[in-house]
């Protein structure tokens, strides 16, 4: 499986051939793109344009032997089918602004779960995502009795972007809105806001796949429907590795679009943390598009089979920042996601691949990876767009992220993996847990963050000089962390982590010999500053379990 899924993952690398490319409109195509001269046949390619494209520049394109698959207005960009000879013209036209391949994406993948983040506390203070309308954008939904409350269907809108019925064929998406609003039907296995409204929209197909475009469709979709359905969260349990800047890149562009557009964006960190091909002990994998700024980028903990928050410790396939090219601290919060049951019926794909996952002849099954721990944050926050009709996205994040939990957790943890016997080491700092574990119960003791507030999550720089690794732009007055009160010494990270007020690490916290392996491990020229990384996904959670 975790041999299919690295093909998976790869096969959006559309053009993989070498040599070099010399036009003027190179700096416009992504690196796989100019890595291809005058490639054979066709390629899908997402454009991005810098004003809102029009019918005069699809007409430019079809001129050249492309066809126009699908417009991205509210990105400024299109999906075409174009001959791999004409990209450099295509990149050549003043307002293209960068041209990608249409990537492939990938699924990230007891009432355990809703006892370590408190949910039993806040649903009986009656916050179960009554009228909150959440997109799941993922492989489908089936429509199971978990989903209705009553006579009333909670999957109040459906669509396809990948050919055929909006139904779950693979199961994923099923699991993850099981977690995020399902109500259990009767069992101990109840999702978090359990009366939350679903707007199942399909972007993976029966065997997980899944590119760009659709889910760039999905979210325009979701954006169109926001108002109809009150949707004030989008689930994205799915990723693809990092090929450039969020800035550039057409996947965390659609979600800033979402996110500007007021609607609370959670998206898996990956599953990449064991990987260390790049010898970086797992560090700078978050994959795309949870490496954007805005969005809140959630990593997975085990909650150890138990409701004690205080076991808790972090799954080592959780993928770690700090993210490639941009170095954003991410992930920005870690929820339980190891081992989680939720709804999945038999028939689906994972269901037959895996079968001893099933809970008995139910409908439920066990899955593990930050795919599971997002649908968590999602349901979060449904549950305070219930209770406060004023409060924005921003205001979400950063609530969250300040009453967030790290108490409990070591300062390092050792997993042994049960079929191969390697051993894998986490150390707590914050490219690995962000600002903690979610902890809803504390939430209610808090401030809400100023309204009108930015949280997007801010850079990290290291010094040569100083060797010390820094936030960037914490001071700014515009943004929530320039009130002190998330990344502040005395806050989120403490007198013994934070050394100094401006939110500096020195040698003998995070980045010491005795946790890192020193600097050269994560800041090394060619490791995360380095313009690709490699995926080998720790499986997508039915083989991503530990113990």
């Amino acid at each position: 499986m975790k041999k299919t899924l690295r093909l998976i993952a790869l096969c959006g690398l559309a053009i993989t051939c070498t040599g070099t490319i010399a036009w003027a409109g190179e700096e416009k195509l992504s690196a796989e793109l100019r890595s291809a001269k005058a490639p054979g046949g066709n390629v899908e390619v997402i454009v991005q344009y810098k004003v809102a494209p029009t019918a005069a520049h699809h007409r430019k394109v079809a001129a050249l032997g492309g066809r126009l698959n699908a417009k991205m207005d509210f990105i400024k960009g299109a999906h075409y089918t174009v001959p791999g000879s004409v990209l450099a013209t295509i990149a050549d036209d003043p307002d293209v602004a960068y041209i990608t391949p249409n990537r492939a994406i990938k699924p990230t993948f007891d009432n355990i779960t809703n006892g370590t983040i408190d949910a039993s506390y806040m649903n009986g203070e009656g916050y179960i995502g009554t009228g909150v309308g959440v997109a799941v954008i993922d492989s489908g939904i089936v429509d199971l009795p978990d989903f209705h409350t009553g006579s009333t269907d909670r999957i109040v809108y459906q669509q396809s972007f990948v050919g055929g019925t909006p139904a779950d064929q693979y199961g994923h998406g099923t699991h993850v809105a099981g977690i995020l609003a399902g109500n259990g039907n009767g069992t101990i296995y109840q999702g978090v806001a359990y009366n939350a409204n679903l707007i199942n929209l399909r972007v993976l197909d029966v065997n997980g796949n899944g590119t760009d475009a659709a889910v760039i469709q999905a979210i325009d979709t979701a954006i169109a429907l926001k108002s109809q359905y009150n949707i004030k969260v989008i689930n994205l349990s799915l990723g693809r590795p990092v090929y450039e800047s969020a800035s550039l890149d057409p996947l965390c562009q659609a979600v800033e679009a979402a996110w500007k557009a007021g609607i609370f964006v959670a998206v898996a960190a990956g599953n990449d943390g064991r990987n260390n091909n790049a010898q970086t002990m797992g560090y700078g994998t978050i994959t795309s598009p949870g490496n954007d700024p805005y969005v809140m980028t959630v990593g997975a903990i085990k909650a150890e089979g138990t409701t004690n928050r205080n076991d808790d410790l972090i799954a080592s396939y959780s993928s770690k920042g700090p993210t490639m090219f941009d170095h954003y601290s991410k992930p920005d919060i870690v929820a339980p996601g190891n081992m989680v049951v939720s709804t999945l019926p038999a028939g689906l794909t994972l269901s037959n691949l895996y079968p001893s996952n099933r809970i008995g002849t139910s409908n439920y099954f066990t899955l593990s990876g930050t795919s599971m721990a997002t649908p968590v944050v999602a349901a979060w926050a449904a549950m305070g767009y219930q209770g406060n009709s004023s409060i924005t996205n921003d205001n979400i994040k950063a609530d969250f992220m300040m009453s967030a939990t790290k108490n409990n957790f070591p300062a390092s943890s050792t997993v042994v993996d049960p079929t191969t016997g390697q051993s894998y080491t986490s150390y707590y700092d914050v490219f690995t847990v962000g600002a903690g574990e979610l902890d809803m119960q504390y939430i209610n003791s808090i401030s809400f963050a100023p309204v009108g507030m930015s949280a997007k999550t801010p850079a990290v720089a290291y010094n040569n000089t100083t060797a010390t690794v820094s936030m960037q732009g914490i001071g700014a007055t515009n943004v929530v962390w320039g009130y002190n009160v998330v990344w502040g010494a005395n806050v989120v990270w403490g007198a013994n982590t934070v050394l100094a007020n401006n939110v500096v690490w020195g040698a003998n916290v995070v980045w010491g010999a005795s946790s890192m392996q020193g600097f050269n491990v994560v800041w090394g020229a060619n490791v995360v500053w380095g313009l690709t990384t490699s995926d080998t996904s720790f499986g997508i959670g039915a083989t991503n379990t530990e113990p």
